[in-house]
């Protein structure tokens, strides 16, 4: 059977990776995301973290008795590979203000 172009398949669920930037991740954000027919608008929860999944019930396939699956929506974070001046200022900006720390423990 041919992969689809947009989602993975495990079982009667469906998994569709979607790109966000860093800000729309941390703040959170509403974008569009495709479904078998169509699309669906969905909000972004503000702190969302990379590889988090996304339950959107009964958009996956259609299963014997009316049943569907589930849609997965998993987050991937992406960073800009390029920033002008003005955006690497306000990164160092964010970089000092912030009290997030990635490695708590030391690492």
């Amino acid at each position: 059977m041919a992969s689809h172009p947009d989602f993975r398949v495990e079982g009667g669920d469906l998994y569709y990776d979607l790109d966000l930037a860093p800000w729309e991740a941390a703040l959170g954000a509403k974008v569009s995301v495709p479904l078998l027919s169509g699309s669906l608008s969905i909000k972004i929860p503000p702190g969302t973290q990379n590889g988090q999944r996304l339950r959107i019930k009964d958009r996956g396939l259609p299963g014997t008795g009316g049943q569907a699956g589930d849609l997965y929506v998993v987050a991937r974070l992406q960073m800009p590979k390029e920033t002008t001046e003005k955006e690497k200022a306000l990164w160092e900006q964010l970089a000092q203000e912030s009290h997030f720390n990635p490695r708590p423990q030391g690492g």
